[in-house]
């Protein structure tokens, strides 16, 4: 019960800790919504008449620091996040995250699992059978490809494949000929744009779980215990699986909760290089147009996103290993 009170209570701490850090970084960023607003609008407006526009989006200078804390407080727990005042001008910032959210779930949050499994069953096989064949090349490879740049990767994808030899979109979510429904068009056209980006994450990311499950496995594999099972004749599958992989696996568990926490950031080069709207498109958008409202919601969910996932994961942990509860 101490266990859980003392993760509770660090969680609401580093919660709010964040969420004041979020309300103060963008207000001290250079430039303002005003200017902003005036740049993108090209307007002959007085600035009064613009910040009379602003206010009408929940932007309001003239409130005070103080006061438009607590009301930033408030909104961001009742759910009240005002209006976008980026490019979206007027357009509800609920709605705005509601668009992007499954976008971003669907290929950021799907490939993150597929590399986190596939790198952890390459792992244990390479670290299992240490100087085998795919022990002797895959951790030089994987070096190289786990530090290649994600917008790299995505133009040479893009060169490859839908420039040169036009087997894929390069580009968007869905090809907007097609009217939105569940139709086998508009699923294979989904299908289609998600290929480039999902390879390009899975070719950055599956590297650094290979490589981490494999270090994890030899020196589990030293281990007193499995020479123990292997002393009682067991198969070298069940060894593998049921003892060595399950404890090599549990130092990446905390790393992959905060693949998931981030997984809600999506990636924004990567999203930004194939143009897809997804979340972490809709934050690199925010930050250029100085939309307050839209930044400090994207920053809230990412906080407690990342922040959920680590609670769990402690949790996990603890119902994997008991001993985790006695350090914690």
């Amino acid at each position: 019960m101490r266990f859980v009170v003392r993760r509770l209570s660090m969680f609401l701490f580093t919660l709010w800790a964040a969420m004041t850090l979020n309300f103060f970084i963008p207000r001290f960023m250079p430039g303002n919504p005003l200017q902003a607003l005036e740049a993108r609008t090209r307007a002959k407006l007085s600035p009064a008449a613009l910040e009379s526009i602003l206010s009408s989006f929940g932007y309001k200078p003239n409130a005070g620091l103080v006061p438009q804390y607590f009301t930033y407080l408030k909104d961001m727990l009742t759910g009240q996040w005002g209006q976008s005042i980026g490019l979206s001008l007027g357009e509800p910032v609920r709605d705005i995250i509601f668009q992007a959210l499954p976008w971003t779930l669907g290929l950021i949050g799907l490939t993150t699992v597929i590399a986190f499994v596939l790198g952890n069953v390459a792992g244990i096989v390479a670290g299992w059978r240490r100087g085998g064949t795919l022990d002797s090349w895959l951790p030089s490879t994987l070096v190289v490809t786990a530090n290649l740049p994600y917008y790299w990767i995505g133009m040479l994808l893009i060169l490859l494949f839908a420039t040169t030899l036009n087997w894929l979109p390069a580009d968007f979510n869905y090809d907007p000929s097609i009217l939105p429904g569940l139709s086998p068009g508009y699923i294979g056209s989904v299908a289609q744009h998600a290929v480039l980006p999902a390879f390009t994450l899975l070719i950055t990311s599956i590297g650094g779980w290979i490589l981490t499950m494999r270090n994890n496995m030899i020196t589990t594999v030293a281990e007193d215990y499995v020479r123990m099972a292997r002393a009682k004749g067991l198969s070298d599958r069940k060894i593998m699986f049921n003892y060595a992989a399950r404890n090599a696996m549990l130092p990446n568990i905390s790393g992959f909760a905060m693949s998931l926490g981030f997984v809600l950031s999506g990636s924004v080069l990567v999203e930004y290089v194939f143009n897809y709207p997804g979340l972490g498109y809709q934050l690199l958008n925010a930050v250029d147009n100085n939309d307050y409202p839209l930044m400090q919601v994207l920053f809230m969910l990412y906080t407690i996103a990342v922040l959920v996932s680590l609670l769990v994961a402690d949790f996990f942990m603890v119902w994997l290993d008991p001993r985790a509860r006695e350090k914690g």
